[in-house]
């Protein structure tokens, strides 16, 4: 008796086989193909670690060789400083050695002044705040009244930003008596237009007017002021020096009157006392180096202005070289229209 499903069955079993086979085959293969990723990674990890170490001893090596770079350094940064003070020393005490009035001496004053600006009989020194005479010109004033010149301080406010005008006035002339400045020579101005504010704009005009006005009613011979970046950066110094250049330009400052600004320096020579005393020397064609007795005079005048007397300014006494070194430029028309022209 014939089945006719027995073949249908058997061949429905023989297809499924095939099928069965290629997928242990396909895990088979993957599996195999692992494990031999795995085993390749196992055996280059021990070179990994044998070149790990070799790293290591480069980077130990640049460590211990920059370290002997800067020790070396150091050590001739501190030669040069070391060298430098001995200089700044051996210079100050060569300026003010005993005997400097016989035939050395004067052999001597030429190579090397404590002082050199223009002789005059009477000097008008600009500012524009109380304490300003004595914060950047107390050697000028100094050196001035010890060649028996005659010093008028022109002050163009009373320095009321903090509302502290009349306590700031007598400072003012209590700080100048100190330095040798007859009381009569002082003149503040007390302006609505010309307030101590660093917002406020000190018009050129104003300004102008005031100083000309003093120099021709004093017959001044010398004008001191502040330079176009007026030592502490303040509008109010800055607008002083735009005021006196533009009657340099205008010519209307008399020919017998010659005009020196107060340099200003950079930060790091703004605080090294005498010890810029060796650049002072170099760079600048009119200067003022005091001896340290009459440092301390200076020093003393600035902390009559006592409301001033906050932390840092406690530190300016100390460490500004505006204490004891004053560096001036004179200035004329020609000075004055490059200045112009390069800012």
């Amino acid at each position: 008796m014939n089945h006719p499903s027995t073949p249908s069955d058997g061949n429905d079993s023989s297809a499924a086989t095939p099928s069965l086979y290629d997928t242990l085959s396909g895990f088979m293969f993957t599996s195999f193909a692992s494990l031999r990723s795995l085993a390749l990674h196992t055996e280059n990890q021990p070179d990994q670690q044998q070149q790990q170490p070799g790293l290591v001893a480069i980077l130990e090596t640049l460590y211990r060789t920059a370290l002997l770079y800067l020790d070396e350094t150091l050590d001739h940064i501190a030669l040069v400083l070391l060298v430098y003070s001995l200089l700044c020393i051996v210079l100050y005490r060569l300026l003010f050695r005993a005997g400097s009035g016989n035939a050395l001496g004067e052999r001597r004053w030429w190579l090397l002044r404590r002082s050199h600006i223009p002789a005059c009989q009477r000097a008008l020194l600009v500012t524009a705040h109380p304490d300003d005479e004595v914060m950047f010109f107390g050697p000028t004033i100094l050196e001035l009244r010890r060649r028996q010149c005659r010093v008028f301080v022109l002050c163009l406010s009373e320095g009321n930003h903090e509302g502290q005008g009349d306590v700031r006035r007598k400072e003012l002339w209590d700080a100048c008596e100190s330095m040798g400045v007859r009381p009569e020579d002082i003149t503040l101005v007390d302006a609505t237009h010309l307030q101590d504010d660093p917002a406020a704009e000190w018009k050129t005009v104003t300004i102008a007017n005031q100083v000309l006005r003093q120099i021709e009613s004093l017959d001044v011979q010398l004008l001191i002021t502040f330079d176009k970046d007026g030592v502490s950066g303040h509008p109010n110094h800055c607008a002083i020096y735009y005021a006196t250049a533009s009657l340099c330009l205008s010519g209307l400052i008399p020919n017998t009157c010659k005009v020196l600004t107060l340099e200003t320096v950079n930060l790091c020579r703004k605080y090294l006392s005498l010890f810029d005393l060796p650049v002072t020397l170099l760079l600048s064609t009119n200067w003022v180096i005091l001896n340290w007795r009459a440092r301390r005079v200076v020093q003393s005048a600035m902390r009559l202005h006592g409301s001033q007397m906050v932390w840092f300014r406690k530190l300016y006494i100390v460490f500004s070289r505006y204490m004891v070194i004053n560096s001036l430029r004179e200035i004329n028309k020609s000075d004055v229209e490059f200045e112009i022209l390069d800012t």
